[in-house]
């Protein structure tokens, strides 16, 4: 079975289903029984108008969103601490790749270093296809909490790590699958709690990524001076145990389990074009979104930037992400999510083609900056068509699909880069890259909003 929203709005074209042909039932239907949104399931054939209307009735008043209150925002705050503990954590390691290739892996190539950054952030996102039906089953809290425990002791293993297949598999593999058992059911938590200030909520916990990713690099560019890497490393342990130990206490699910039909990968839901379209998009978004972050501060260093400067430029980048995922949650409620994503994942590729050529410190400065801001509106709001397109009872597999999916993405696309830059000695080529294939996922998505409104300009 495939699983249909309708996406009602002044701007909308109603159902966007092959089952309904006729716009007068449709607008007769929505009229008498004023429901606006509704979550419909169906087969591909058509249904009757009737089937409809029973189905909707039955369901419209079975089960309202809180959309706030004490014990959803208490979800919110845990989903805050995840993303700090997670996203915010691997995005860091920009901050790594610079030390290792100067210190500790110093006679590996920046490809080499690369591939552990690549795998523990495309860890982040692929298990998501087994914890998200997991999620759906009613295994959340035995995921979450051994997840939790996996990171906090694997950084502690980072600080022992002497050769590059120990770093290999504490910090790119271990750390990695850790995140992704944190990080996957995240997303379908907050589908529980939140509907209609979604994309709000959304944009809180993707702050979080941005703290995590503000904080972490700084204390670890500061510290590694001042008590060494080993001690380091299990400061930042520390300060993960303790922020994973508050997303535990907070994180509860709402909804009761179900059991879907199709298994743990359920390729019916392929049969929506829209879906396919848009996990094809974050593929190729991830290719090379990450690419700026991974590279920057060796690009600095490469143009002379001080050594002490050049360790922050992923702060900078991650600063910038954190204005920019909550400006993108406030649009996003009002406009649409693919109508704030799409633009401002334009102005990424943009600033990646950019970056190769900000040849001095400030304009540097800025273009990191400004990429963290629109890079940041995107990665908030990933999630957000993806549940959208479909219903809460699978909402944990779908996402988990998706994320498994862009996965491949994040763990390929620093690596080529890598290879690019080792082979041409620079990093314009590098930006070339990045810069066409994140425009070819933003395409991508520019499809999906009109598979899904039948309008290019709609509210979705």
């Amino acid at each position: 079975m495939v699983v249909f929203e309708e996406l009602r709005s002044s701007s909308a074209q109603g159902l966007s289903t092959d089952g309904i042909r006729s716009r007068q039932a449709e607008d007769q239907f929505t009229e008498k029984s004023g429901v606006s949104e509704k979550f419909i399931e169906y087969d591909g054939d058509a249904l009757g108008l009737e089937e409809i209307r029973r189905e909707i009735t039955k369901t419209a008043g079975e089960d309202e969103f809180p959309d706030g209150g004490p014990r959803a925002w208490l979800v919110v705050f845990g989903s805050v601490c995840n993303a700090f503990s997670t996203v915010g954590y691997v995005t860091s390691w920009g901050t790594y790749q610079a030390y290792y290739q100067e210190a500790i892996l110093k006679d590996f190539s920046p490809s080499s270093i690369a591939w552990i950054g690549s795998i523990q952030y495309a860890l982040v996102f692929f298990p998501g296809l087994i914890v998200g039906r997991l999620f759906d089953l009613g295994y959340f809290h035995a995921v979450f909490i051994s997840s939790s425990a996996l990171i906090v002791i694997a950084t502690f293993l980072v600080a022992q790590c002497k050769e590059y297949w120990q770093f290999l598999l504490c910090q790119g593999v271990a750390v990695g699958l850790g995140c992704g058992g944190v990080f996957g059911p995240t997303y379908a938590v907050l589908g529980h709690w939140f509907k209609k200030r979604r994309g709000l909520a959304l944009g809180y916990m993707a702050i979080g990524a941005s703290l995590g990713g503000t904080c972490l690099p700084i204390a670890t560019r500061n510290l590694i001076p001042k008590v060494g890497f080993m001690w380091t490393m299990r400061i930042v342990g520390f300060i993960l145990l303790v922020v994973l130990g508050a997303s535990n206490l907070t994180m509860k699910r709402r909804l009761p389990p179900v059991n879907v039909k199709g298994g743990l990968f359920n390729f019916a839901a392929f049969k929506s074009a829209a879906y396919t379209i848009y996990c094809i998009s974050s593929f190729l978004i991830f290719l090379g979104l990450y690419t700026l972050l991974t590279y920057v501060n060796v690009g600095a260093a490469q143009l002379g930037t001080s050594p002490r400067l050049s360790f922050y430029y992923v702060a900078f980048a991650n600063a910038g992400s954190l204005l920019g995922r909550w400006v993108a949650g406030v649009l996003a409620d009002r406009v649409g999510p693919l109508n704030v994503s799409i633009p401002f994942t334009t102005f990424a590729a943009i600033l990646t083609y950019i970056w190769p050529f900000a040849r001095s410190t400030n304009p540097l400065i800025a273009v990191t900056v400004v990429y963290g801001f629109c890079s940041g509106a995107y990665i908030s709001l990933m999630t957000n068509p993806i549940m959208n397109l479909g219903g809460e009872g699978d909402v944990g597999r779908r996402v988990g699909m998706f994320m498994t999916i862009l996965a491949f993405g994040a763990l390929l696309g620093p690596p080529i880069s890598g290879a690019i830059e080792a082979t041409s000695g620079a990093f314009e080529m590098v930006g070339i890259y990045a810069g066409s294939v994140v425009m070819a996922g933003v395409a991508c998505m520019a499809a999906t909003r009109y598979l899904v409104s039948r309008r290019w300009i709609a509210k979705l």
